[in-house]
C-alpha cells in the first residue's frame, strides 16, 4: 500500500515503529546489532487490517445473545445456520423458550422480515403467553414483542404519541414492532439483562476472539457514548486491557455527547481528542458520529419516491433520524471546531441532504480544510459519488449489503439496487473508500468483506451489479490504507512505510496471488501489533 515501495522482504522495527524496509542482508548491514527474527519467513505480511466502523458494546451485549439469524451467519461460538422461514424462527424460539428457567425475559438477535416474514405480538405469543419474548431485528433498529413483553416494558398506545416508530395493528393497539426511536425507551428496562457483566465479559470475549481469527489490528467505534460514557468506559477498562490484541479507537455519537454535555460536547471531544495515544487504553479521535436516516435492512433508511416497493415499509419513503434542516445545525460547532465529521447515511434522499449539509459547510468555511465520511453509503447515485469527490469525503461502505441483500432488495426498492455500494465507481473518482463490517451485524472479517466486492456475490450466488467489481489491489486498499485515510490514521498506519507503526497481518497467502473467492479461505497465523508477534491462541 506504499507505491513508493510496493515489496519488501524484510523490515526493521524499534520502538514499535518502522524504521527501514528492505532486504536483510542490507538491513543487517546497516543495524549490525539488531536482532534477526526469521520466524515468519515463511509468511505473507501485509498492512494490519483495519475494520473501521463496528460497535463494541452492541457486539458483547448481542454475542452474548441466542441468534435466529435469517441466513448463516459466524459467530464468537461458530457458525449458526439460517432459518429459512417464519416457522422454523418460531420453533427455534419455543425452543430456547423451554429451556430457560423462571420468568426471565427471553431476548434473541436476528430476524429479518424480508426472510421471516411479518412478525407481530401474536407470532410471539405462540413462543409463550407468559414470558417476555423480546427479538431484536437484525438490523439491529427495530425489536419485536410479544404481549407478555408489551406488558411488561409499559408499551401501549399512548407510546405512539411519544416516540417515532410505535407500529399499531388494526385494532389500534401496538402490534410488537418497536423501531428506531422507540427502542431507546425500551433499553431501560431490557438493561438489567443484557449489560450485566457476566454478559458483556462473554461477548467481548467472542469479540475478540473474531477480531484475532480475521488478523484485525485496528478497530473503531462509531458509536460511543450510546450506552452511557461511563458505563462503556468501565467496560472497556476491564474488558479491553485483559489482551489488547488489537488498537481499539473511539468516535463520539453526537446525541449522545449533546445529552451528556448539552453546551460543553464540542469542547469534551476536544478534549478527549488531545489526549495522547496509551497502549491498552482505547483512544478517543477528534471525529464525531452523526445520523441523516434510518437502516438499511430495516427498509428505513430514506428513499426518493416511489420509496419501497415491498418488505415491511412498503408504501412509504422510510424515515429521518435527524430532520433535513437540523442537520446543518447539529454538525455545524463540530465542524467549526475542526473536528472530522462521520455520517450515518444510507438512503438515496439521505445521500441528497447529507451532500446539501457538507456543501453549505464547506461554502461557509472555505478555509477548514478537516474530512467527512459517508458511512454505510447503501445507496449511492453517480451525482452522488460525483459531490463526494468534489467536496474531498470518502466513503466508508457497509461490507454485507451487496452479498446479503443485493437479490433481495431487488424487489423492495426496485432498479436503485444497482446504486448498492457502487465502490469501483468511488474508487475510480478518486475517493478514498473502505469497507467496515458494522459488527456485529456481520463478522468482523475483512478479508472476506474483500472477496465480497470483488466478486459482487450474493447468497443466492448470483453477482450483483458486477460492473461494480473491485481489483485485488484495490480490494486490499480499502482494508488497509483507506480505512486508515477514514479515521484520520493514514500517517500512522495502513501500509508497510517508514514511520508508521509495524502493525501487520500476517498471512499463509498473498492475498494480491489468490482469487478473490478464496480470500475468505486465506489462513491466518496472526498478527504483528507495534512490533510485537501475536499469534493465533
Amino acid at each position: 500500500m506504499d507505491p513508493t515501495q510496493p515489496r519488501a522482504t524484510s523490515v526493521f522495527v524499534r520502538n514499535g515503529r518502522i524504521e527501514k524496509l528492505g532486504n536483510s542482508d542490507d538491513l543487517q548491514s546497516s543495524y549490525p546489532d539488531a536482532t534477526l527474527d526469521v520466524s515468519l519467513q515463511t509468511k505473507v505480511l501485509t498492512p494490519g487490517f483495519i475494520d473501521p466502523h463496528v460497535h463494541m458494546i452492541m457486539g458483547a451485549i448481542i454475542y452474548a445473545l441466542p441468534f435466529v439469524p435469517p441466513w448463516d451467519m459466524e459467530t464468537p461460538k461458530g457458525l449458526v445456520k439460517g432459518l429459512a422461514n417464519k416457522e422454523a424462527l418460531i420453533a427455534r424460539l419455543q425452543e430456547i423458550e423451554k429451556s430457560m428457567d423462571g420468568d426471565t425475559p427471553l431476548i434473541a438477535y436476528g430476524y429479518h422480515n424480508l426472510v421471516h416474514g411479518d412478525l407481530t405480538r401474536h407470532d410471539l405469543d405462540l413462543v409463550s403467553k407468559s414470558r417476555p419474548v423480546l427479538i431484536w431485528h437484525y438490523s439491529g433498529h427495530d425489536f419485536y414483542l410479544n404481549s407478555a413483553a408489551l406488558d411488561w416494558a409499559g408499551v401501549d398506545k399512548s407510546w405512539q404519541a411519544q416516540y417515532e416508530g410505535v407500529a399499531l395493528g388494526d385494532d389500534g393497539e401496538p402490534n410488537g414492532r418497536l423501531y428506531e426511536d422507540a427502542p431507546r425507551a425500551l433499553f431501560g428496562k431490557m438493561a438489567i439483562h443484557l449489560l450485566t457483566p457476566g454478559n458483556i465479559e462473554q461477548g467481548f470475549s467472542g469479540f475478540e476472539s473474531m477480531l484475532a481469527k480475521a488478523g484485525v489490528t485496528t478497530v473503531a467505534e462509531l458509536g460511543y457514548g450510546l450506552f452511557g460514557k461511563r458505563m462503556e468506559d468501565a467496560y472497556y477498562f476491564l474488558e479491553y486491557t485483559k489482551s489488547d490484541p488489537y488498537h481499539l479507537y473511539l468516535v463520539p455519537e453526537h446525541r449522545a455527547f449533546s445529552n451528556a454535555f448539552g453546551d460543553d460536547a464540542v469542547a469534551k471531544v476536544q478534549s478527549m481528542a488531545a489526549d495522547t495515544f496509551e497502549r491498552g487504553t482505547p483512544k478517543v479521535l477528534p471525529q464525531v458520529k452523526f445520523f441523516t436516516d434510518a437502516a438499511f435492512y430495516s427498509q428505513t433508511m430514506r428513499l426518493t419516491e416511489p420509496g419501497y416497493l415491498e418488505g415491511q415499509s412498503a408504501g412509504t419513503v422510510g424515515l429521518w433520524a435527524t430532520p433535513p434542516g437540523a442537520l446543518l445545525e447539529q454538525i455545524r460547532p463540530y465542524w467549526e471546531a475542526g473536528l472530522d465529521i462521520h455520517i450515518h447515511s444510507n438512503g438515496d434522499a439521505a445521500q441528497q441532504v447529507t451532500l446539501e449539509t457538507m456543501r453549505a459547510l464547506r461554502k461557509e468555511t472555505p478555509s477548514v480544510s478537516q474530512r467527512f465520511v459517508v458511512e454505510h453509503a447503501g445507496l449511492l447515485k453517480p451525482e452522488h459519488i460525483q459531490s463526494i469527490a468534489d467536496l474531498g469525503g470518502g466513503v466508508s461502505a457497509a461490507s454485507h449489503y451487496v452479498h446479503y441483500m443485493g437479490e433481495q432488495y431487488r424487489s423492495v426498492i426496485g432498479e436503485r439496487v444497482k446504486f448498492m455500494t457502487p465502490l469501483a465507481s468511488s474508487m475510480r473518482a478518486n475517493i478514498p473508500t473502505t469497507l467496515h463490517s458494522d459488527a456485529p451485524l456481520a463478522p468482523p472479517y475483512p478479508l472476506q468483506a474483500a472477496s465480497v466486492h470483488m466478486t459482487r456475490s450474493t447468497r443466492q450466488g448470483t453477482p450483483s451489479t458486477p460492473t461494480e467489481a473491485l481489483t485485488r489491489y484495490k480490494a486490499l486498499k480499502a482494508i488497509t490504507i483507506d480505512a486508515a485515510w477514514s479515521l484520520g490514521l493514514e500517517n500512522d498506519i495502513g501500509s508497510i512505510s517508514v514511520g508508521k507503526r509495524a502493525n501487520f497481518s500476517v498471512l499463509d497467502a498473498n492475498p494480491l496471488n489468490t482469487e478473490p473467492e478464496r480470500w475468505p479461505d486465506i489462513a491466518v497465523w496472526g498478527v504483528v501489533l507495534d512490533g510485537v508477534s501475536q499469534p493465533l491462541r
